[in-house]
């Protein structure tokens, strides 16, 4: 029997602060479900926060090095220094985690993951995401940027359905 996981898309932008406060949904969904739910960062940065977009390509990085979710998270988890200090930010936080900086420096230089990212947006926009964060699962949106009440509740509820029928 095939005992695929469900997939839930979270789309997100590392300078939002509701993103930031998503965390404790993913944590408690993660506890829940473990591996039978596969949880995906897709990227959907906004144009109001100008250093999203670096953001954005430096989690590839470190997905690409091995510490995507640690690095996400510890990045939303300080939206304000982001905010103040940039790209340079991003390199640091890299370098604390134990990911390899200077490739980090390089990544945001040589643009080698920004088709990852145009391409996230891009059908972020197709399937009418319109901020962050947004859920999808099971074929449905579910919009977190207007308040996140009741939100997990329901991604629980479309997991549970999904993983029934699996």
């Amino acid at each position: 029997m095939d005992h695929s996981p469900a997939v839930l898309d979270f789309w997100c932008e590392l300078q939002c602060p509701d993103c930031r406060t998503a965390l404790a949904d993913l944590h408690a969904l993660r506890e829940r479900y473990g591996d039978r739910l596969e949880v995906r960062l897709r990227h959907f940065p906004l144009e109001k926060h100008k250093h999203a977009y670096a953001a954005a390509q430096a989690a590839e990085e470190a997905f690409t090095q091995g510490k995507g979710w640690a690095y996400t998270e510890a990045v939303l988890e300080t939206t304000g220094d982001l905010a103040a200090r940039g790209e340079p930010y991003l390199v640091r936080t890299a370098e604390a985690l134990g990911l390899d900086a200077e490739e980090f420096d390089t990544a945001l230089i040589d643009g080698r993951h920004l088709l990852a990212v145009d391409a996230d947006q891009a059908e972020g926009r197709a399937i009418g995401v319109t901020g962050t964060p947004t859920y999808v699962i099971g074929g449905e949106r579910l919009d977190g940027g207007q308040g996140q009440e009741g939100l997990r509740a329901r991604i629980e509820e479309i997991a549970d359905r999904l993983l029934a029928g699996a």
